[in-house]
Parts: structure tokens; C-alpha cells; sequence
């Protein structure tokens, strides 16, 4: 499901159902609900200025979990409207079927209500969380689009903005990412690079672009949508999709890479990069995969 490296360059590798394998280049150690894990499932892993872990599964009647290198201790959630924008804050989502997050200061863990957007009435979730490089706050929805919150404001990219799906439903906004030029990316919408720039003489606080298209570059091409992105080293963006393997994009060009298992295209879930520039992925049902600079392939520890 995840993949995240700590401080100490020490792996961690969260599971669908088998809990957290915590890897240090010589020793596997597996955590699962027996050592103090409220759930199996693993869906985002954090780490504070003092390097305890953090764990958290968006399964219903789940907890976030700190792990301070001996004991799993839950924290308990205080539903609050204290929204504040602070630097070593950690912000987790919510359960599913939830419009709330969690901010948790290092005392305490708050449980906060994310405010809709103007003219939308609907219910939604919060699928993803991404923290700019100037510090604000997005979080990316469905079926509601994205929102960023900068200290004071929620501005919404509204869902007619940030997806082509408008008449057939979405799969919201799972990845957000910043391209080399400081544009944003968000994952139900290929066509377009939306930005933010709050120098914009408008109501709007982005623009629209037109941007790559579909990821095979065909002009009716369906490859519009994708489940994780990152930005490497050299400033390439790497996109994940379910089926259809991973692609590179660096500025012109576009470049598939097929992961396979047994000469078998594999699903995939994640792409993350390590402290070292090194690319990993989460897959479906096939284990950690690594990119050895020409392909991805499966990593034994």
C-alpha cells in the first residue's frame, strides 16, 4: 500500500492486511495487531521532528497509532474547529465516508471538519493530502475536487475544474504533485496543469493549461487518470496507474514502464522517493518493486 523511509534511512512498508514490515537493510520485522496495531491495513505512515512513526488506517473505527521504537500507543481523537496551519503539525485523513482530517500538534490529535465549498451541497471524501513547498495544505477530494488551506482560507478547485469526468463520475483527486515550473497536478485531470499563483488578478486563485493529454500520447487516448505520482531527482514526473504500468514524464517526453511479474503485467497502488532519490512502488498483491534505473523490479529483502 505505502512505502515511506525514516530519518534513520530505516524502510517501512505498510500492508493491506498484514500489517507493518519495518526493513533496516539486514533485519524484516513485521507488526500486526498482536504488537499493539488496531488494524492489519496500513494506509499513510508519518514520522514527527523527534522520530516516532506514526501509523494510520482509513478502516472504519480505526485509530492513528504512534510508534516510538518499543510501544504502539492510539491516540485519541478530540473533534475540534481549531484549524490552525503550523510547520512540524502531521495531518492524517479520516475514515472513509468522512469529510474530516486530522492535525495532530504532538499533544494533541484533532479531528476537523473540512468546510465544503461554495454552491456544493454533496458529500464527500478525502482521499488524499499533500503539503506544497511553500507550506499550505491540499487536500484532494471526491467527488468535490481540492482544496487548499493556507493558515486563514479554504479555496476550492472545484470538481468541474479538476476532472474530465463530469457526466460519467470520478475517482477523485488521489495524487497531487508540483512539476519543475511550480505547477500542480492533480490526478483526475491529465489535460490540464493547474497552478497556484496568488498574484492572479482574478477571483480565482489558479489557472488552467493545457498539459499532456493522455499518458500514451494518442489523440483518443484514455490513459487520463492515475493513482500516485512524485517528482524525482532530476525533476521528472512519475505517474502510477492501476494497469497500465508507470510513466515518466520529463518536460517533452513521455515514457512507459511496464511492471511485471512472471512476464505478467501486475496492478499498482503507489510510487514513493526515498531519501536517496531512489523510486519505490506499493502493488495490488505482488509485494515492494524498485526502480534500478531501466526498470522496476521486485524487491527481497
Amino acid at each position: 500500500m505505502v512505502v515511506y523511509q525514516d530519518k534513520k534511512n530505516v524502510y517501512w512498508f505498510g500492508s493491506w492486511e498484514t500489517g507493518v514490515y519495518r526493513y533496516d537493510g539486514k533485519t524484516l520485522i513485521n507488526y500486526t495487531t498482536k504488537h499493539g496495531l488496531p488494524n492489519n491495513r496500513i494506509d499513510e505512515i508519518r514520522e514527527d521532528t523527534s522520530g516516532n512513526i506514526y501509523f494510520n488506517s482509513c478502516h472504519p473505527n480505526s485509530a492513528i497509532v504512534k510508534f516510538d521504537g518499543h510501544t504502539f500507543t492510539a491516540l485519541p481523537a478530540a473533534p475540534s474547529y481549531d484549524w490552525k496551519l503550523q510547520t512540524n503539525d502531521l495531518w492524517f485523513r479520516h475514515s472513509y465516508q468522512s469529510e474530516k482530517v486530522y492535525r495532530y500538534d504532538g499533544i494533541i490529535l484533532y479531528e476537523l471538519q473540512l468546510p465544503k465549498p461554495t454552491k456544493i451541497s454533496n458529500p464527500f471524501e478525502i482521499y488524499s493530502i499533500y503539503k506544497d513547498k511553500t507550506g499550505n495544505i491540499w487536500f484532494g477530494t471526491n467527488p468535490s475536487g481540492v482544496c487548499r488551506y493556507n493558515g486563514k482560507l479554504f479555496e476550492w478547485i472545484t470538481e468541474d475544474d479538476v476532472t474530465e469526468f463530469r457526466n460519467e463520475g470520478a475517482n477523485g483527486v488521489r495524487s497531487i504533485s508540483e512539476d519543475r515550473k511550480g505547477d500542480f497536478w492533480f490526478n483526475t485531470e491529465y489535460r490540464y496543469s493547474v497552478y497556484d499563483s496568488i498574484t492572479l488578478k482574478s477571483p480565482q486563485f489558479y489557472r488552467r493549461f493545457e498539459s499532456i493529454g493522455s499518458l500514451d500520447r494518442k489523440k483518443n487516448g484514455n490513459l487520463d487518470e492515475y493513482l500516485s505520482s512524485v517528482k524525482d531527482d532530476n525533476n521528472n514526473l512519475w505517474f502510477v496507474t492501476y494497469r497500465n504500468g508507470v510513466w515518466k514524464y520529463d518536460g517533452t517526453n513521455v515514457t512507459n514502464y511496464i511492471v511485471q511479474h512472471n512476464s505478467t503485467a501486475i496492478t499498482l497502488f503507489s510510487i514513493y522517493k526515498d531519501n536517496n532519490g531512489n523510486l519505490w512502488l506499493g502493488t495490488h498483491e505482488n509485494g515492494v518493486y524498485k526502480f534500478n534505473g531501466t526498470t522496476f523490479e521486485k524487491f527481497t529483502p
